[in-house]
């Protein structure tokens, strides 16, 4: 794995400046995809808690920074949207959004909405014994029964480190007249409600048509985009998010 990256080739959704500097940190192998943050460039360009490499190092061999109920000593991790970030000691906790123009940020939350996360299912698996594990987008799974579908969100307790540190608590299926936001491409950070869902033959994406919550505008996007947050509203006042 590299290290760093150039900042000139760097994803416009990370919002760090071009040319203070020649290189940025990379994002290492693990959750979300390759657009992910690394969380050196959360803490350091974004929040300004660190003014170099060498302090992100010493505050995560620490173990000041809890990344969605697990500590994280690696600065390259990736995080991406809806990860919960937590620094125990200052009694600080954040989520990661995407604004208008579908670059991260990230806003303050309290204590007890830092406890639970929306989560997308990526897909499932069956396992020995029957037993149906969800392999939720940003790396995690957990053990459900087959009532989920691949593309639907569940709301997660977020508990310590173990085969039950994650407790199912909400259900969001993706489905016409749901509620969704969109986590990129041109719409990035409306919310929506799905009107149809538009079938696209060949590779393609299907297409989404959704109207949004605050104007009651009509617009569409591809399916990859759509998170689904909530069922007739949306949930996402739990955070403090509004729509």
């Amino acid at each position: 794995m590299m290290a760093h990256m150039k900042r000139m080739v760097a994803p416009g959704s990370w919002g760090v400046e071009r040319k203070v500097s020649t290189y940025a940190p990379a994002t290492a192998p693990g959750p979300h995809n390759a657009g992910a943050l690394p969380i050196a460039i959360w803490i350091r360009d974004h929040m300004g808690i660190a003014r170099n490499m060498k302090e992100i190092k010493q505050i995560l061999h620490d173990r000041q920074v809890i990344v969605n109920g697990k500590i994280c000593t690696d600065p390259h991790i990736g995080i991406g949207v809806f990860d919960i970030i937590s620094f125990p000691r200052l009694g600080k906790h954040y989520i990661m959004l995407l604004d208008k123009r579908g670059r991260f940020a990230s806003s303050e939350i309290g204590a007890d909405a830092a406890k639970i996360r929306l989560s997308k299912i990526r897909n499932k698996t069956t396992l020995p014994g029957g037993k149906v594990q969800l392999n939720l987008l940003f790396g995690a799974n957990v053990n459900a029964d087959d009532s989920y579908r691949p593309k639907d969100s569940i709301i997660l307790k977020l508990g310590v480190d173990g085969d039950s540190r994650f407790e199912i608590t909400e259900h969001f299926p993706y489905a016409v007249g749901n509620v969704a936001m969109v986590v990129g491409g041109q719409h990035s950070g409306r919310v929506a409600r799905i009107r149809e869902v538009i079938p696209v033959q060949g590779s393609v994406p299907n297409r989404v048509s959704l109207e949004e919550i605050s104007t009651g505008e009509v617009f569409e996007t591809i399916e990859p985009y759509i998170f689904m947050v909530g069922r007739e509203e949306p949930a996402l006042g739990i955070w403090g998010i509004t729509v």
